[in-house]
């Protein structure tokens, strides 16, 4: 079935990439983009669950032909249910310790200086024409459903897995489309392809590949007691998922 879901990832085109305004108003809306979303949408909350927690460790944006395969994970998924609308850990993982160059062109370490806070973490690209984006408007939508004093607390810290383009001024003015309007601190992080790996391997999520196109797509929602114990995934609900777990983490720190 892994092999079935794999066949089935969306693989992009960097020549149809989506304008990140556009998918904002978009996801807005409550537009669904994606087959991730789609494969949601058409399954049951069963086949659902087991769809998305097979594509956290095989999709991704790329353009490449061939099926990835996980070099580096240890996430596992309990179900929708419970205490979280996202995929809750079912072994709460450690804030991990890593320092790669933020989009000001200083050192960040993320272990420190994310320490206490409630803190979502994501993988991917600039360059990325779907996942990426509709992941950064789903978080951004997901903060504005969340009071002003949670929102200021809260870090939205991005890693790029696109040693070779993504720049510190390339980050930033991508992260800008997807920042407005909340009081969250947005941090994009760059580095080279050995200090991306070992931060990634540090999370716990899959090595990327394809020269970082074929990456994790999961978001992880670090709390104040510096563990993560939920995530989530483009499936058509995340930007509600994720607002309705920040709260839920956030107090229980």
């Amino acid at each position: 079935m892994e092999a079935a879901l794999a066949a089935r990832a969306h693989r992009g085109d960097h020549g149809l990439r989506h304008d990140p305004d556009d998918v904002l108003r978009r996801r807005a809306r409550g537009d669904r983009a994606g087959q991730a979303g789609q494969l949601v949408r058409r399954a049951g909350a069963a086949w659902a669950a087991c769809a998305a927690a097979v594509a956290l460790t095989l999709t991704g944006c790329a353009s490449s032909t061939h099926t990835p395969t996980p070099r580096q994970t240890g996430l596992q998924y309990t179900s929708l249910t419970g205490r979280y609308a996202g995929f809750g850990l079912s072994t709460p993982r450690p804030r991990p310790s890593f320092t790669l160059t933020d989009d000001r062109g200083e050192p960040f370490a993320f272990g420190s200086a994310t320490a206490g806070h409630p803190t979502l973490l994501f993988f991917g690209y600039t360059r990325c024409p779907d996942e990426c984006p509709t992941t950064m408007a789903d978080i951004r939508i997901a903060l504005t459903k969340v009071p002003p004093e949670l929102q200021r607390r809260t870090y939205v810290v991005f890693v790029s897995t696109d040693v070779e383009h993504d720049t510190a001024p390339v980050i930033a003015a991508w992260l800008a489309k997807f920042s407005g309007g909340v009081a969250a601190t947005y941090v994009g992080l760059h580095g080279t392809r050995q200090q991306v790996d070992a931060a990634q391997a540090a999370a716990h999520v899959f090595l990327a590949e394809d020269g970082g196109q074929t990456h994790s797509t999961q978001v992880l929602l670090y709390g104040p007691d510096d563990y993560a114990r939920v995530s989530f995934v483009v499936n058509g609900n995340e930007a509600d998922q994720i607002a309705h777990d920040l709260p839920v983490v956030a107090s229980a720190g």
